[in-house]
C-alpha cells in the first residue's frame, strides 16, 4: 500500500510542481506573487476542454493550443495589471494580483456559467497491475508529460540565450538592464512560460478527474504557492521538489490519517516551513534567485 500511495503522491506532486513553477519564475525576477496563476491554470483547462469537446481537436494539439492560449492570458495580465505597478510598492502589486484573480474567475463564470463541464479522457482506459502497484495508462502519460516539461524547462533556463538572460535578470534586474538585457521582454517571456505550464497542469487535471469548473483554480493555485514556498520561492529546482513532496505528503495524510485532512496537510506544511525554514528546502530567491 505504501508504494501505491507514494506513486499516487508523485503523480499529484508533478501537477503541483508545474503550477509552482509559474509562481517561482515570476517571483524570481520581479519578486511578485502572482495570485492569479490559479485562474490561468483554470483558463488552460477550459481551453483544452472546449477544443476537444466542442471542436473535436486532437488531444495533443488541443494541449499545445491551450498552453499557448494561457500563455497569452499571462502576457496580457502582465502588461495590464503588473507592468504599470512595477515601480510601485509590493502591496500595490499584491492587491492587483488578487484583483486579477477575482476578475478572471468571474469572467469564466460569466462566459461558461457555474456548472461543471465534462472533460472526457482521450486515452483508452488501461490499467497495469503488479503485487505492489496499480497504475493506469493515463497516469503514466501525466507523469511523462509533467517530467518532460520540467526537464525541458531546466534545459531552456540553463542552456539557451533567453534562459541566461532570465537568470541574469533574476540575479539583478537593474544590472541586467544596463548590460543590454531587454528586461520587459524577459519578464513577458517568463509570464508566458509560467502560464503555459499552469495550463498544462490544468488540462491534465481536467482529463484525470474528467471535469472542469470556473472555480477549479483556487485550491490548486494555493497549493502550488505552498509548493513553491516549501522548495524555496524563486528557485526552479525548489518548485519541482516542493511540488513532489507536497503531493506525497497530501496523499499520505489522506491514506494514513483521514481524507478530510488532505487539504489541511498542505497548509500545515506551509506553517511549519515558515516557522522553521522560511527560505525553503533549497533556499529562496532572496538568497539566490532562479
Amino acid at each position: 500500500m505504501f508504494v501505491q500511495q507514494l506513486v499516487n503522491g508523485i503523480i499529484l506532486g508533478s501537477i503541483y510542481s508545474l503550477i509552482a513553477l509559474g509562481y517561482t519564475m515570476v517571483y524570481g525576477i520581479i519578486m511578485l506573487i502572482n495570485f492569479a496563476h490559479g485562474e490561468i491554470y483554470m483558463f488552460g483547462a477550459f481551453a483544452g476542454m472546449i477544443l476537444v469537446v466542442f471542436y473535436d481537436v486532437p488531444f495533443f494539439l488541443a494541449f499545445l493550443l491551450a498552453m499557448a492560449f494561457a500563455g497569452l492570458v499571462g502576457l496580457t495580465l502582465e502588461y495590464l495589471a503588473y507592468r504599470p505597478l512595477r515601480r510601485s510598492t509590493r502591496l500595490a502589486a499584491l492587491i492587483s494580483a488578487i484583483g486579477a484573480s477575482i476578475f478572471l474567475q468571474n469572467l469564466a463564470l460569466l462566459i461558461m456559467g457555474a456548472r461543471p463541464y465534462t472533460f472526457p479522457s482521450p486515452f483508452t482506459p488501461r490499467v497495469y497491475q503488479s503485487t505492489l502497484l496499480t497504475i493506469s495508462k493515463l497516469e503514466i502519460i501525466i507523469l511523462a508529460i509533467s517530467f518532460l516539461l520540467m526537464i525541458g524547462l531546466t534545459f531552456f533556463i540553463q542552456k539557451t540565450k533567453i534562459g541566461k538572460a532570465m537568470r541574469a535578470a533574476a540575479q539583478d534586474i537593474d544590472t541586467a538592464s544596463l548590460m543590454g538585457v531587454n528586461v520587459n521582454q524577459i519578464i513577458s517571456i517568463t509570464f508566458l512560460i509560467g502560464s503555459a505550464l499552469g495550463a498544462a497542469a490544468g488540462v491534465m487535471v481536467g482529463i484525470y478527474f474528467r471535469t472542469v469548473t470556473p472555480t477549479m483554480g483556487l485550491m490548486p493555485g494555493l497549493k502550488g504557492f505552498v509548493a513553491a514556498v516549501l522548495g524555496g520561492i524563486g528557485r526552479i529546482p525548489g518548485a519541482m521538489l516542493g511540488g513532489l513532496l507536497l503531493g506525497i505528503a497530501e496523499v499520505m495524510a489522506a491514506a494514513y490519517i483521514s481524507s478530510q485532512y488532505r487539504d489541511a496537510a498542505a497548509f500545515a506544511i506551509l506553517i511549519l516551513v515558515l516557522l522553521f525554514k522560511p527560505a525553503g528546502l533549497v533556499g529562496s530567491a532572496i538568497q539566490e534567485k532562479v
